[in-house]
């Protein structure tokens, strides 16, 4: 008993750690997204000058090897290094949430400068210039109304009968709304909520055979709020791939909270990552969670457009395309389990017979009452343009489906 105490109490203090470690992580993410591109376009243009002048062509000692462009960004403080960062190097708390910009930004620019001080070649120059863009870039996720956004009613263009009471149809291409219907409205998102939830834990987790030893809270928890299930049982030590396809495909109320127990220790934990990546994304504003399942709570709450844009960020995430688009999955062999559980994704199984179009590629639906049954998916056209779909309080399943492919098949057909 006292070992076991002593293993859990070792675990609790690692997770500690881990959260604490991946919140100064992001935090230095933030302000590089924020201050690295004019920093960066600034540094470049004074580089480019002088350097044509000679004050960077120092001479090469004999035997001194080629500049290691990652380790000139280690010493400028650029790479995430934990607790081993010097604190005189890093932002203060009030910088890095949102204090003194000037200050963060003067620190940023002698943190890059540091690099290209010691680049003494043009190659050397270009490489660093590149690796700092990377660093500075940040894709925007947006999408705007047009005169040409068609305002969703009842029925289609097609004549059939459209049920959600909350819609939108994005194209991703032109990052302009197509059709919409209250698409920024606050509703409650159910299980969509678990789009976020493999996003965040695809971002923190490293390797997908490590496991988890299923627990009663964690099996609890979904039969309390009476949520669907992956199938999992207690004391069932599982991958952390299966938790993964678990969340998605039959969205299981066990393999979420397993899966924000493995990367947080709890899911209250796991929680406040997710309402960082909403303020990441843009998005704190409109939406704010409280659970990584969907179960609903007042204070969990989104729009229709925000889960777009969460659905587009986890498509750009290598993880969460292969979840996401899965239509069948077994997890692996257990002592519980010896065939191990077969997981589908209902609603990809259901809308690929159907004329959307063209193909629908990844799909998450949710249900709660107060939600109706809805779905964010997204589908690709025969040009090859992508498109995004969020519908909100249709009054069954089918009937969700029926909206995403009639949608799709007005815009793409």
């Amino acid at each position: 008993m006292i070992e076991q105490l002593n293993n859990e109490e070792t675990a609790r203090e690692r997770h500690r750690k881990r959260i604490e470690q991946m919140r100064r992580s992001k935090r230095r993410q933030m302000l590089f997204r924020k201050f690295g591109p004019p920093v960066t376009g600034g540094i470049a243009a004074f580089l480019l000058v002088f350097w044509g002048i000679g004050i960077f062509r120092r001479p090469v000692e004999n035997g001194e090897k080629r500049l290691d462009i990652h380790r000139q960004i280690q010493t400028a403080d650029l790479e995430e290094k934990g607790d081993e960062t010097p604190m005189s190097s890093q932002p203060s708390e009030a910088q890095m949430e949102g204090g003194e910009a000037v200050e963060a930004d003067t620190l940023l620019a002698e943190n890059m400068a540091s690099a290209f001080i010691k680049a003494k070649t043009l190659p050397e120059v270009n490489n660093t210039l590149e690796l700092l863009r990377e660093i500075g870039s940040h894709k925007t996720y947006a999408a705007e109304p047009s005169e040409n956004t068609l305002e969703l009613e009842d029925k289609l263009a097609s004549g059939d009968e459209f049920f959600s009471a909350y819609a939108v149809l994005i194209d991703l291409d032109s990052k302009s709304i197509l059709a919409q219907k209250d698409y920024k409205e606050r509703i409650n998102p159910a299980s969509m909520t678990k789009i976020l939830t493999v996003l965040v834990a695809a971002e923190h987790v490293e390797d997908l055979d490590d496991t988890l030893t299923i627990t009663l809270d964690i099996t609890d928890y979904g039969y309390r709020h009476k949520c669907s299930s992956a199938g999992f049982d207690r004391d069932e030590t599982v991958t952390v791939r299966d938790l993964f396809y678990g969340t998605i495909l039959p969205s299981g109320a066990d393999a979420a909270v397993g899966l924000a127990t493995y990367v947080s220790g709890s899911q209250e934990a796991f929680v406040e990552l997710m309402n960082e990546k909403l303020k990441e994304l843009g998005l704190s504003e409109t939406s704010h969670f409280t659970n990584c399942v969907g179960v609903f709570d007042e204070d969990h709450y989104s729009t229709v457009y925000d889960i777009a844009m969460i659905l587009e960020a986890a498509m750009d995430n290598e993880l969460c395309r292969e979840f996401l688009s899965a239509h069948i999955y077994t997890t692996s062999k257990t002592k519980q389990h010896p065939e191990g559980i077969e997981l589908s994704n209902w609603f990809l199984r259901r809308i690929e017979d159907k004329d959307s179009g063209g193909e629908v590629v990844y799909a998450k639906t949710g249900y709660v009452e107060q939600s109706g049954s809805c779905a964010a998916s997204y589908a690709q056209g025969k040009d090859g343009k992508g498109y995004v779909c969020v519908t909100v309080n249709a009054n069954s399943p089918w009937r969700c489906i029926y909206d995403h492919s009639g949608l799709y098949k007005q815009f793409l057909g």
